[in-house]
């Protein structure tokens, strides 16, 4: 984007270019995002929303406007996305869709943390965050990525890519292939029947918190696109495989990958300190929920590598099937720990 194009979107925004700085944030795999910074310090984040996954981006926007009413408490901080000059919450550009948000200050991320505190707020803010949206109407609320967790749906997608993949790339991820295929058998022990339909957030990694820097306290969850009904299971195992390991998504020494038991207790108990709205099929459906999250993500990834790296953006060829095996690997661990989680949300979620 040049500078002149970026200007004239955040005029649109009601807000002076000339008088706005703007950097690159690139920590996101689908959209690109900017933070945008005034004179007097103000700060914003803008956003271009990548079109070609969220294919009807009016529908996401419509889902996080259902939403946001809801989603502020005391102890909940709210987002609120600015109009454009036309009265709108997004703005078409050239066929990109942009959206402006306001930038709440003093505030942080964490890819990883070795800190059980930081995993006791994630809980309780997730647990939050699903107390808050309990009552809402979950038919107000469409499909933005149909089937985003559907393992029928991914286990589909990925046979087909496997009958249409380069030989060669099947032969490099051969042994990528097979624990695919293992882990969706053990999968089909997790039954959904008895569950309750929520709206859940779908992408509760922990980079999707927002922390304060002063207080260390969890404010609020971002990345609102995915917001849509699902298991609160989706929510907890997302979680579970970003704040209980520290390495990273696509580490490629797997001896780095870990299973923190630690961190998983501090972040059951914060969950505990909100988390009367769960159901006894909710509680049981969380040890495998979080080896379900872990893998389905890692499907996803062989799946894209399989198909040429279309979905997520990739910085060397190989970095889908990285991504693919350190998922796969914290999947196992996971996996291991079944019998630890189911006796551990017993004692505490009560």
């Amino acid at each position: 984007m040049t500078k002149e194009s970026i200007r004239k979107i955040l005029s649109e925004f009601n807000l002076n270019g000339n008088s706005l700085k703007w950097t690159p944030l690139t920590s996101g795999l689908i959209n690109d995002t900017y933070l945008v910074t005034e004179d007097d310090d103000q700060q914003y984040i803008l956003q271009k929303i990548n079109t070609q996954v969220f294919k009807n981006a009016s529908i996401l926007m419509d889902n996080i406007q259902f939403a946001l009413p809801v989603l502020k408490a005391d102890d909940y901080s709210q987002i609120t996305f600015l109009n454009t000059t036309a009265g709108t919450n997004h703005l078409m550009q050239d066929n990109d869709f942009w959206r402006m948000m306001t930038y709440i200050p003093n505030s942080t991320t964490y890819n990883t943390t070795t800190e059980t505190s930081t995993a006791f707020e994630a809980g309780c803010i997730i647990g939050k965050f699903h107390q808050l949206l309990l009552h809402t109407d979950t038919g107000l609320f469409k499909e933005t990525l149909p089937k985003f967790h559907d393992l029928v749906f991914r286990n589909k997608e990925f046979q087909e890519a496997l009958q249409n993949a380069d030989a060669q790339k099947t032969e490099i991820a051969d042994v990528a292939i097979k624990k695919a295929k293992s882990f969706l058998k053990e999968l089909q022990h997790l039954d959904t029947t008895d569950l309750p339909v929520r709206i859940c957030h779908n992408d509760t990694k922990l980079n999707n918190i927002l922390f304060s820097k002063s207080t260390k306290k969890a404010l609020c969850l971002i990345d609102l696109d995915t917001i849509m009904k699902g298991y609160f299971f989706y929510d907890f195992g997302d979680a579970i495989r970003t704040v209980v390991n520290n390495a990273p998504e696509d580490e490629q020494n797997h001896e780095l990958i870990n299973f923190d038991e630690s961190l998983f207790k501090a972040f059951v108990d914060g969950l505990a300190d909100n988390s009367s709205f769960l159901t006894a099929a909710d509680k049981d459906s969380l040890p495998l929920g979080a080896v379900f999250m872990p893998f389905i993500h890692g499907l996803r990834a062989l799946t894209d590598y399989l198909n040429n790296n279309r979905y997520y953006k990739v910085t060397y060829e190989n970095q889908n099937l990285d991504r693919c095996y350190s998922l796969f690997n914290f999947a196992d661990k996971a996996l291991s720990k079944k019998d630890f989680m189911a006796a551990y949300i017993a004692k505490v979620l009560v």
